[in-house]
């Protein structure tokens, strides 16, 4: 299928004739000397008079003899952990029109800069009456850069409009539309199970999570590409709300609880992603999707549930409800013989606390992987950290009436969460992702709101064939 060009590009042959784009010039403090003397003198007293000099973030419109703009400098310093994302706050800032990059560092990669722009574009206005025009950035024509800058940017703007789209909208019958949608587009193969139909095929814990709710759970897969490729599964957590269950969210707890679908929303972009960019993989997505409800029929602390795997798991707190779907997401995974198995999750507010809202932990059952993914996100300006599957924490899951309960207690709660997931994965190489999903506040080239990470650095990671390095160690 046909990449959809993002309203914030165009590619050069798109470009009505009569158009010349005002020219994105970036440039360090140390450059700037030099650059300014490529200057007209009133550009040089314009900029001097507005104390411009490159440092991080500065902006300067130069207007041309004429009075018209057509250069745009930005500063970014010497040293900026940001790197190419201040392209994207760029971006969300300028008139619209017709932009093109003139002058950018050595060091910048103008690819990953691109993308910037593109991210830090994104504007959710589905429910605005008024809709501003963007900034539209002037790519090369179709080459294999330009599709994956615009499928980097679709994917990520997929995965930020299921993030913040309200509940109300997004249940798990949109949700399961949205995959049938990306599914469709690159003509993959979608099944869906749902309701009742959960239990006669073994789907124990989907159905009790969501069986609360005035829409049934269902889990959702599809698969594409040539099955001689290596297997990939890419699993997602679907809660599209979260009231914490019978063990109930207060009010501010709950209040963004519409981003719990968020592990499938990046499920979906990093599908996207492998099918825009048609890598060499047999993809496997699945989807666990329920909203996590309370009615006279949801489940309850206390209850002891089976899995598709034939563990059984006693229920500590009905909000610890992400690794219940999942389990029986992943083991069905598992039964297709995966090369690598990679999931996404909303899942613990202790991952929040150790690391932030923006560096999500990754934890994995094989050492290979670790440092490569972890390099990539690093280039990509995507960073992952990776955290330990602590064996001993085994323990503080231990049930005397079940093969394990769903909570491990107030202690190292993201680990006995990767752990919990642990079980049911087998010896399958695996890789879990504890995502925000949200961004508190915004910054370059990921405005506040639904937000997409980890999912660029693994794309990387598979473009560079990961999963033909040594996936066993």
């Amino acid at each position: 299928m046909p990449q959809t060009t993002p309203q914030s590009f165009i590619y050069h042959k798109d470009l009505p004739s009569e158009v010349v784009p005002v020219l994105i010039d970036v440039i360090s403090t140390s450059d700037w000397d030099r650059y300014s003397e490529t200057l007209t003198e009133p550009q040089r007293v314009f900029a001097g008079e507005r104390r411009f000099v490159g440092e991080t973030g500065q902006r300067l419109r130069l207007p041309e003899a004429d009075g018209r703009v057509k250069r745009v400098v930005l500063g970014v310093g010497e040293t900026d952990d940001a790197g190419e994302m201040r392209v994207g706050s760029l971006s969300g800032s300028l008139p619209s029109g017709y932009y093109k990059f003139g002058r950018l560092p050595r060091e910048m990669d103008a690819r990953l800069a691109s993308i910037a722009w593109g991210l830090g574009a994104y504007r959710f206005d589905r429910y605005l009456s008024d809709k501003n025009d963007p900034a539209v950035l002037v790519l090369d024509d179709a080459d294999a850069v330009s599709v994956e800058i615009l499928a980097t940017v679709n994917a990520t703007a997929l995965c930020r409009d299921l993030i913040n789209t309200p509940a109300g909208d997004m249940g798990p019958i949109a949700l399961e539309q949205a995959a049938r949608d990306l599914a469709q587009k690159f003509e993959a193969d979608v099944t869906s199970v749902v309701g009742e139909d959960l239990l006669e095929q073994n789907y124990p814990m989907i159905h009790a999570v969501g069986r609360a709710a005035h829409e049934a759970p269902r889990l959702v897969e599809f698969e594409w590409g040539d099955p001689s490729h290596p297997r990939l599964a890419i699993i997602g957590k679907g809660i599209t709300f979260d009231t914490g269950g019978v063990n109930m969210k207060s009010a501010a707890g709950a209040r963004i609880m519409k981003k719990d679908m968020g592990g499938a929303a990046h499920a979906l972009a990093l599908s996207h992603l492998i099918m825009a960019t048609n890598l060499p993989v047999r993809l496997h997505c699945l989807l666990a999707i329920a909203e996590n409800a309370v009615s006279a029929n949801a489940y309850r602390p206390g209850d002891i549930l089976s899995s598709r795997l034939g563990l059984t798991v006693e229920i500590d707190n009905t909000d610890a409800e992400g690794r219940l779907v999942l389990g029986d997401a992943l083991t069905k995974a598992t039964e297709s013989d995966p090369a690598f198995m990679i999931d996404f999750a909303t899942l613990t507010g202790a991952a929040r606390v150790a690391l932030g809202p923006h560096l999500p932990p990754m934890f994995c059952n094989r050492t290979a992987p670790i440092e490569a993914v972890t390099r990539h996100g690093t280039a990509q300006l995507d960073p992952v950290w990776n955290m330990p599957l602590w064996q001993p924490y085994n323990s503080m899951l231990s049930s005397p009436i079940a093969s394990l309960k769903n909570s491990g207690g107030g202690f190292a709660g993201a680990v006995t969460a990767a752990l919990f997931l642990e079980r049911f994965v087998k010896n399958t190489p695996w890789m879990h992702f504890d995502t925000y999903g949200w961004n508190p506040a915004t910054r370059p080239g990921h405005p506040k709101g639904g937000d997409m990470y980890a999912v660029r650095a693994v794309h990387a990671w598979l473009k560079a064939g990961g999963l033909n390095a040594r996936l066993s160690e």
